[in-house]
């Protein structure tokens, strides 16, 4: 099906069907959602993704929580098809006062090494997600945990400190909640991933049979996995790693591998569309791509030359104000993104447009604003910028996109642009460390709810180490997470979003959907492009 504006605004929509506020989930688990018996493998899944780290602590990123995904558990987890938290290494869940939610275990688990999965494991895995609090890693997600207690084998007892938090269950099932065994990982540091394989410390629908790090990952099904997701349809995967969208463009077509997935550039979507030999697949979309602002070091930033906050806001007004959205989203993604104007996307509850209400034409860029901004603010010259980009992570179009952007700036005659890009492994880590005054980023999300477009990112500066802080925004993001009213946490949500278009820690660029490509004879891929936003191999076979 060609994918038109038309058709992906109602793929975005799909992202908002399931049910956001939190509902306790009690009750036993049903044992798998797949009685179906392992079929021959293996399945080959390419991606131009890379791992990080298979540390659950050491990671926050779409290509290492691939991995998670297929061998690590969590209390709860989603059925195929769904974004609804059920019970996976849980029998039932549910709070038991307003700041208590408490968890039953199966009991009788064991990880994939013959070490007993139980509570130890459970607490032992939170806290050290708390304790380690790694720069590139999810502990941000767990902000609302005061304590975590083990009263024995089978029970947890989240304490929180914020009451009815509306995510809570999505937060179980998020990056910062893979249940990792307390006798193998340590408590205060990364767990290297050799380390991980040789100790064989896992417990999902696979183990890994081997690895080579961003190369390739071998996986065999787990015979003792009991977590909601049931028996694989296969008995075996791999992951194989891919430099450029082009080589991974061409494996699909000629039938080196049988799933391609993050990420394929825009014209390669477009041409593979054409090739009778494959079939293009699209899922509800949650990911997201913006600038980031780093507070210190972008011009007149705190810690900058001549820093100066209120210039530093004009620069980032003027910047809202002359990016082309629409123009990026036709000439580069082809309609396979759509425009953001704000920082919750479509599709979710309380998204409104608020960049859209605050700057430009409505929509279209406004040069007559950009120049009244700086010139408001005493900037009477061309704005130097150092803009960095990343060519591998967020595909192969970041390029073309960023190359826009810098056309669009200094297009206006109030920009130079130095325009870079870094791959990966060294961006992930820079980018959070002072070293990029303005930089690309994207988000794919952990849970399919609006909070996680805001609390991860914005209270004192979240994930983003951007050293944003509004304490009225943090105010606002705590009180919709807490507020039970549907209708009332909406307009909490919609003020977030508007406080936050008024000092832009981050500019909301794009809006895409979830896009796969599946060779001939290739089953179940569209069973896990779901709300979740988590691909399991387990769905897919041939």
């Amino acid at each position: 099906m060609a994918l038109n504006k038309k058709a992906l605004h109602g793929v975005i929509a799909l992202a908002g069907i399931s049910a956001f506020a939190l509902t306790a989930c009690t009750g036993p688990s049903g044992g798998g959602s797949s009685s179906a018996p392992a079929a021959a493998g293996p399945i080959a899944y390419g991606t131009t993704d890379k791992v990080t780290s298979l540390d659950p602590a050491g990671s926050y990123d779409n290509g290492s929580f691939m991995v998670m995904n297929q061998i690590y558990s969590f209390l709860l987890n989603s059925k195929p098809g769904s974004a609804d938290p059920v019970p996976d290494l849980a029998e039932s869940s549910s709070f038991t006062a307003p700041s208590e939610y408490t968890v039953k275990l199966k009991s009788g688990l064991k990880w994939a090494n013959g070490h007993t999965l139980d509570s130890k494991d459970v607490k032992f895995s939170f806290d050290r997600q708390v304790a380690i609090n790694d720069p590139a890693g999810p502990a941000s997600l767990l902000t609302n945990i005061e304590s975590v207690s083990a009263p024995d084998a089978t029970t947890v007892v989240f304490k929180l400190k914020n009451a009815n938090d509306q995510t809570f269950g999505q937060v179980l099932s998020s990056p910062a909640a893979p249940i990792v065994d307390d006798e193998v990982f340590p408590a205060d540091k990364i767990l290297s991933d050799d380390e991980i394989i040789k100790a064989n410390a896992f417990y999902g629908q696979y183990t890994i049979d081997s690895y080579k790090k961003n190369e390739l990952v071998s996986f065999k099904a787990f015979a003792d996995y009991k977590g909601v997701l049931g028996k694989p349809a296969n008995d075996a995967a791999t992951i194989k790693y891919y430099a450029s969208p082009t080589n991974l463009k061409l494996e699909i077509q000629q039938g080196a591998i049988d799933v391609a997935f993050r990420s394929l550039s825009a014209t390669d979507v477009d041409d593979l569309r054409k090739d009778s030999k494959v079939k293009v697949l699209t899922g509800p979309g949650g990911e997201i791509r913006y600038i980031t602002f780093n507070f210190d070091t972008m011009p007149f930033g705190t810690k900058a030359t001549g820093a100066d906050p209120a210039k530093a806001l004009a620069v980032r007004q003027a910047i809202a104000n002359l990016v082309d959205r629409q123009a990026i989203a036709d000439q580069v993604y082809k309609g396979t993104y759509l425009p953001l104007y704000s920082n919750v996307p479509n599709g979710f509850l309380g998204a409104n447009e608020s960049f859209k209400d605050a700057y430009g034409d409505a929509g279209k860029p406004s040069l007559d604003k950009a120049k009244k901004v700086l010139t408001d603010a005493g900037i009477n010259e061309k704005v130097a910028l150092n803009l960095q980009y990343n060519p591998d992570h967020y595909g192969g179009s970041s390029g073309d996109e960023y190359a826009m952007v810098k056309e669009q700036l200094e297009k206006s005659g109030l920009f130079t642009v130095n325009l870079q890009s870094t791959e990966w492994v060294t961006y992930s880590k820079a980018s959070r460390a002072d070293e990029y005054p303005l930089f690309q980023f994207g988000w794919f999300p952990d849970f399919s709810d609006a909070d996680n477009y805001l609390t991860p990112f914005f209270p004192e500066g979240g994930f983003l180490k951007n050293h944003y802080n509004n304490a009225t925004v943090n105010d606002l993001i705590g009180k919709q997470l807490t507020e039970a009213d549907k209708s009332k946490r909406e307009a909490d949500i919609k003020d977030v979003q508007n406080a936050l278009a008024k000092d832009i820690s981050t500019l909301p660029l794009l809006q895409g959907a979830q896009v796969a490509v599946v060779g001939s004879g290739v089953n179940g891929v569209d069973k896990t492009l779901d709300p979740s936003f988590k691909f399991r191999l387990g769905t897919v076979s041939k």
